[in-house]
This record gives structure tokens, C-alpha cells and sequence, in this order.
């Protein structure tokens, strides 16, 4: 797992129909900047814990090409 901070949104317009409705965000870390797929209501400045790979797909029920997901919003 991997902490971060919510630094901004991601928009698309288009993109494939398996990922309609997702909402995306773009999260700082010590590894640098990622994309998460958001479904807990994160936004800019939250502190965030995020899960990667087979994890991130799973949690989501379906498999959607994802490869990030934000899983908790960290309160301290």
C-alpha cells in the first residue's frame, strides 16, 4: 500500500465504457505522481492510502483496467 496526497483531478471525455463513472484523481507520493480510481469520496489535499495491481481491480467487483485505487482516506 501506498500513502499520498490528493493533488488534483483527472477528465476525460472519452474513454472506454468500462471506466464510465469512475472518478480519477491525481495523488502525490514518495514515488511520485500516480492516478487512483476513487470510489470513497476523495478529494484535493486528502491524505490517502492506495492500493495497487490485482488488489485494485478485485476491490472493485469487476474487472476494470485499473491499476490504482484509493482504499481509505487517512484522518491522522
Amino acid at each position: 500500500m501506498i500513502i499520498g496526497t490528493v493533488i488534483g483531478n483527472v477528465w476525460s471525455t472519452r474513454k472506454i465504457e468500462a471506466l464510465v463513472g469512475l472518478k480519477f484523481l491525481v495523488v502525490e507520493t514518495d514515488r511520485g505522481e500516480i492516478v487512483a480510481c476513487d470510489n470513497i469520496g476523495a478529494g484535493e489535499g486528502d491524505k490517502v492510502l492506495i492500493t495497487q495491481g490485482s488488489s485494485a481491480r478485485q476491490e472493485t467487483g469487476d474487472s476494470i483496467p485499473i491499476d490504482a485505487l484509493i482504499i481509505g482516506i487517512i484522518d491522522k
